[in-house]
């Protein structure tokens, strides 16, 4: 088989792929009568053929697949037009800490975040498949340690964690929610006056002291990512009420640290 004839053999399989394909499966369509090194050479003539048309060949952590690029969306959501899902700011805070400091416990969401991470949080974003549980810490109760999936490097375009943003760029912390709710294509919720009370989780009574405000002793990018975006329209999905660690009363989460009530 000639390479122009190998290459449309890849182009209608990777067309008619509802997932991304990896390249042990492609090398099925020529009864491994091609190596994975030839056939990644061809992936990459392929991409260059797309390269000037509105969709394009891609690498993403479990394979190979065809998308719209990105500035094609305006048009095509014209032609299904649908209502976008709104995420809190709270919940994709909770992801970028996980996504940069995985594998982390709920425990180190609070630390950072400096409030107490409400469970309808961590269960949106294992829902979305985006999260998973991968082991348990060796310690007091053995609480379960999150990381992100292989989904949620499909959905962010990504093949591997190394690309995400990098956060010591001025811009980074910005592009990591922007790529996030954009993955989703979905938007952050701005910051709103809380509309419902949430009943919060039952928590033991601890007594909490905290010399410093957590989110100091910590990288910055959970503020950042969120003061950096400016709020869109208003379309409420859920709002995420927190138990401020440093208080005994409520308080509705707001971006990048805790806001009490005097």
């Amino acid at each position: 088989m000639n390479t122009v004839d190998a290459k449309r053999v890849l182009e209608t399989a990777l067309i008619c792929a509802q997932q991304p394909v990896p390249v042990r499966e492609l090398r099925v369509l020529f009864n491994d009568a091609l190596g994975s090194d030839t056939l990644k050479l061809l992936l990459q003539e392929l991409q260059q053929d797309w390269a000037q048309r509105g969709v394009e060949l891609v690498q993403v952590a479990t394979g190979w697949r065809f998308q719209s690029r990105p500035e094609m969306r305006e048009y095509l959501d014209r032609l299904h037009p649908e209502k976008p899902p709104r995420y809190t700011r709270a919940t994709m805070e909770t992801l970028a800490i996980i996504a940069y400091r995985q594998p982390v416990t709920r425990g180190d969401i609070e630390d950072i975040r400096g409030v107490t991470v409400n469970s309808m949080i961590i269960k949106q974003l294992e829902d979305r498949g985006w999260v998973e549980v991968i082991g348990h810490r060796e310690t007091v109760g053995r609480p379960a340690l999150f990381a992100t999936t292989r989904q949620f490097l499909d959905d962010m375009g990504l093949q591997s964690l190394d690309q995400l943003p990098v956060l010591d760029d001025p811009t980074g912390n910005a592009n990591v929610l922007e790529a996030m709710t954009a993955a989703a294509q979905g938007v952050i919720e701005p910051e709103l006056e809380p509309i419902l009370e949430a009943v919060p989780e039952p928590e033991p009574e601890l007594e909490v002291v905290v010399v410093e405000p957590v989110v100091e002793q910590q990288p910055q990018f959970a503020s950042a990512i969120v003061e950096s975006v400016p709020p869109p329209l208003v379309d409420d999905f859920f709002n995420d009420t927190e138990t401020d660690l440093r208080g005994d009363h409520m308080d509705t989460d707001t971006p990048g640290g805790v806001q009490g009530n005097t």
